[in-house]
């Protein structure tokens, strides 16, 4: 904990989260991926600033048009469409976009607008081709409670992620159309929160909740936002505080930075700063106004019957704490709990419950063994998932009718990563339990005076996985107390 004083320093604070969606893009059916190959073509173009709904030019938009850089654009045959160009009128919103962002909507108790327009919000720092962002907002007026006290959803919206920045080459900035379109939650905290560590616990449980929906996993798949304000000045935008390790520190040098502005008479500056590394902040652009937004005159307005909303509140996520009470009530330890938890394999595990009772080794299998596996066979973890996960629920089900062991499993797990069809992977040699009491006494005999657990290595090298681990320890500690 830090000596500042928040309540002395009127610190102010409210976040605003960015979250992609896992679907198709929100106003196309292009396939929300990123590309890693070379692009098919290309496109440049200059962006202009224009008014938005009230006759004013945004300021932001004055500044970013003052550069006068030229974009250039990366797309693809295959995943690239003419809205994304801005060569075609969108299409209505993704209605599975829809259906997840009012989710996370109803899970933070906010209330759903049942007739709302899409709008559009002038971006002319190149991430747009159309030079604005289409957003709508679906809900208001939602709240979290905190160790700290009540904290306020003021809005959530659905809108288009941006493009994907690719290099600067002077005047030039290229831009990859992969990512433009990808549905985003933007989820805005009302100015309610009160410490650097209420500011954490808000973020949180916000996490908690978007990781129980359908939403995109990953890095750069969440954007975090922190705006904070001191001694009723101006308000600073944070953009990029989504290091949890690093966020509450952030936070402080971002309060001590206005205190110091504050003590030598300088106003703070309304102004957007990206956080960095090391917890400290610079400069990326003024803070943009409410002169920025107007009408999108292409899309209808969108309207949620009563009956679609009551609909979602029936089938509503559970969240992923709820998830893990329930598990740890079925037997699985704290320790799996928290793995699970660290890799996101709840839904999974879920699953394979169905098959197997024993959700402790269910654990082990699809968190440790692909881990131990891809060191061992010197892959990566992601290639061992692919050629073994599809196989998860197959070896439960040999495992129920007894035709293997669980110990069995890792050394089946291992012969499919290196290549063998699955009925050839299963079958493990056993050797019988007079050989291996025999095989274990000459080695106790050989080396005497050991522990069981370098006898335990000893035998394993010996065996080569033709026998489990528990059967092995099972005849040491026999012998050993013969």
């Amino acid at each position: 904990m830090s000596d500042i004083d928040y309540s002395k320093l009127k610190f102010k604070s409210g976040l605003e989260i960015h979250q992609q969606l896992d679907t198709h893009k929100l106003f196309c059916n292009c396939p929300s991926i990123l590309r890693g190959d070379l692009p098919d073509f290309y496109v440049e173009r200059k962006l202009h600033a224009v008014a938005g709904e009230s006759g004013e030019v945004d300021r932001a938009a004055e500044y970013q048009a003052s550069l006068k850089k030229t974009f250039v654009y990366q797309g693809y045959r295959n995943s690239t469409c003419l809205i994304e160009l801005d060569e075609e009128p969108p299409h209505e919103i993704n209605e599975d976009a829809l259906k997840i962002a009012l989710q996370i909507a109803l899970l933070l108790n906010c209330k759903i607008i049942p007739v709302t327009q899409i709008m559009r919000k002038t971006v002319i720092d190149g991430s747009n081709t159309s030079g604005f962002q289409r957003t709508v907002l679906i809900a208001r007026d939602g709240y979290v409670e905190t160790a700290f006290g009540r904290v306020g959803i003021e809005t959530i919206c659905l809108e288009e992620d941006a493009a994907r920045k690719v290099k600067v080459e002077g005047e030039k900035v290229y831009w990859n159309l992969d990512r433009l379109g990808i549905p985003l939650v933007e989820i805005a905290t009302s100015p309610d929160i009160k410490s650097a560590e209420q500011a954490k616990e808000v973020a949180m449980y916000i996490g908690d909740v978007l990781r129980s929906c359908k939403v995109k996993r990953g890095i750069g798949t969440i954007r975090q936002d922190v705006n904070i304000s001191i001694l009723e000045g101006n308000r600073v935008e944070m953009k990029g505080v989504q290091d949890m390790r690093t966020f509450i520190k952030t936070i402080e040098n971002e309060v001590l930075r206005q205190k110091e502005l504050y003590d030598e008479g300088t106003p703070t500056q309304p102004e957007v700063r990206n956080a960095l590394p090391d917890s400290s902040s610079e400069f990326l652009r003024p803070m943009p106004g409410a002169d920025r937004m107007y009408p999108e005159t292409d899309l209808p307005l969108l309207k949620l019957s009563r009956d679609f909303i009551d609909s979602l509140k029936k089938d509503l996520p559970k969240l992923r704490s709820e998830s893990a009470g329930e598990l740890r009530e079925r037997g699985l330890s704290e320790e799996m709990v928290k793995l699970i938890l660290g890799e996101d394999k709840i839904e999974e595990l879920k699953s394979l419950a169905e098959i197997y009772s024993n959700l402790n080794f269910i654990a082990k299998m699809i968190v440790l063994f692909p881990k131990e596996i891809a060191s061992k066979e010197n892959k990566t973890l992601e290639e061992v998932e692919e050629q073994v996960m599809d196989y998860y629920g197959d070896i439960l089900r040999l495992l129920n009718k007894k035709k293997i062991v669980e110990g069995d499993v890792k050394d089946i797990l291992i012969n499919l990563v290196k290549g063998m069809d699955f009925k050839e992977a299963i079958k493990i040699e056993k050797v019988d339990n007079s050989e291996i009491e025999e095989e274990i006494l000459k080695i106790i005999k050989e080396k005497p005076g050991l522990n069981a657990n370098a006898y335990m290595g000893l035998v394993m090298a010996k065996f080569k996985g033709k026998i489990n681990g528990k059967q092995a320890m099972d005849v040491i500690n026999k012998l050993m107390n013969k």
